[in-house]
């Protein structure tokens, strides 16, 4: 089967972020996705063209342009973000993003009438049901095909330092679950998510993807739903890892961190390096490490087996990455990284904000609508 790859104008950058739809009073999620969607798409037109529809009825998406800039792609996401605003603040409904709500059920949500979600769900069925799961995906370009599989497995190395900035899914079905991101475990269930397969060459891919026809597993290369998955069809690397991030700065801080890894990784296979890889079962292994404990995650390097804080190893890559965000005109966004690290993470605010309300979930969902309309507050 071929596969042909689009290439992109290199080390371009986009982001799509999903958003959870909830009550203002109650907190509950609201099933309210398709009144949204009609309410701002643009008179003549199908759909709007940067908020789209999810999986369920209680999740809309905003997505950015294709830009040069990380900060291009934050005004683009803010822009749709005040259109959302505007016509759901009139129906008592507000938003937010993290990897999970924190109390809803997953039984009582409708799923969006669109034939592809349907058959999603009479195939996987109770798993299917359960993705009460928000996340967010950043695309990066590439110039040449050769190059997508190189940095899919090097940037598979960052993936616990990406899982660990964006964990904010601790609670399910109204208990604390004891992970930092319980979307990351409960995602990869479905049958062609979680980790990717590490080829060493396109034929490989190629004759993965045909196999996966042949066998009726998939219908199109989109349902693939790999952490990180080469997108043929845009000339990106897409980087899914992450759980829905609260904020406009997170979400800016993760895109450029992306943006500046792929760069880096880029310009090595330029000058002939090759690049870093970790045999598949220390990927795994540090995929459920940061899922569990976040931050206080211990990662393992390489395939000697030599570990470190993960935050000690970001401290280090971001000062190594400092050069390629001057390159991209990035440096405040990945400089926010830090910020992440100095305020917590989602998981550990959402949690800090439990203990102050006596337990209350309620108290969290608010705090991250308040998030997402103001920032993390600095105490």
């Amino acid at each position: 089967m071929r596969i042909d790859f689009t290439p992109s104008r290199r080390s371009t950058v986009g982001a799509e972020w999903e958003l959870a739809l909830v009550d203002r009073r109650s907190g509950e999620l609201r099933s309210v996705a398709e009144k949204i969607l009609d309410a701002v798409r643009p008179d003549g037109a199908a759909e709007h063209p940067r908020i789209k529809q999810e999986l369920l009825l209680n999740t809309i998406e905003v997505i950015s342009g294709v830009q040069r800039t990380v900060a291009a792609v934050k005004a683009d996401l803010a822009a749709a973000l005040d259109e959302v605003h505007r016509v759901a603040d009139p129906l008592g409904v507000e938003l937010f993003s993290a990897g999970s709500h924190p109390f809803s059920s997953w039984y009582q949500q409708k799923v969006t009438d669109r034939e592809r979600y349907a058959k999603l769900i009479d195939r996987t069925r109770w798993w299917g049901r359960q993705m009460l799961i928000y996340g967010v995906h950043v695309h990066v370009g590439l110039e040449h095909r050769d190059k997508v599989l190189p940095v899919l497995d090097a940037l598979l190395c960052y993936a616990p330092h990406l899982q660990a900035l964006s964990a904010s899914s601790p609670y399910w079905a109204g208990e604390d679950t004891g992970y930092a991101s319980n979307r990351a475990l409960m995602f990869q269930q479905l049958p062609t998510a979680g980790l990717p397969f590490q080829f060493r060459e396109w034929a490989q891919l190629e004759h993965y993807v045909g196999d996966m026809f042949t066998t009726g597993v998939i219908d199109s290369f989109s349902e693939i739903r790999w952490d990180i998955r080469p997108a043929p069809h845009f000339g990106t690397i897409e980087m899914r890892v992450c759980d829905g991030l609260p904020t406009l700065q997170e979400v800016g801080a993760i895109a450029a961190l992306t943006q500046c890894l792929v760069e880096d990784f880029s310009t090595r296979l330029d000058r002939g390096e090759v690049l870093p890889a970790l045999p598949p079962w220390h990927v795994q292994e540090n995929k459920w490490r940061a899922a569990r404990y976040g931050t206080d995650a211990i990662v393992i390097l390489d395939a000697a087996g030599r570990e470190r804080l993960v935050t000690d190893d970001l401290a280090e890559l971001l000062d190594r990455l400092e050069p390629v965000a001057r390159r991209l005109d990035c440096v405040p966004e990945l400089r926010d990284v830090a910020e992440i690290l100095r305020t917590g993470a989602s998981y550990r605010r959402q949690r800090a904000v439990a203990r102050s309300y006596d337990g209350s979930l309620k108290a969290v969902v608010a705090a991250l609508v308040t998030e997402m309309r103001d920032g993390i507050p600095h105490h």
